[in-house]
């Protein structure tokens, strides 16, 4: 199993209208950081954050695909 966090919080962020930069400003990430958590392994907190964010549960973005209208 190959969850795509950054490909999934990517597709929810477009159908939201809003770009993974402005998360990260609005949030108070560091600059680049989501881009990086298909590689590396994001905290929970922050993934909350995001989720939080963009109106969708934790479970959703850690899906292996979203499906999208």
């Amino acid at each position: 199993m190959k969850i795509l966090l950054y490909e999934n919080i990517k597709k929810i962020a477009k159908t939201r209208g809003v770009s993974i930069y402005r998360i990260e400003k609005d949030l108070e990430l560091s600059n680049g950081i989501i881009g990086k958590w298909n590689t590396s392994i994001p905290t929970a907190e922050n993934i909350l954050k995001v989720a939080k964010y963009l109106g969708v549960s934790m479970e959703e973005l850690l899906q292996e695909e979203i499906q999208t209208a």
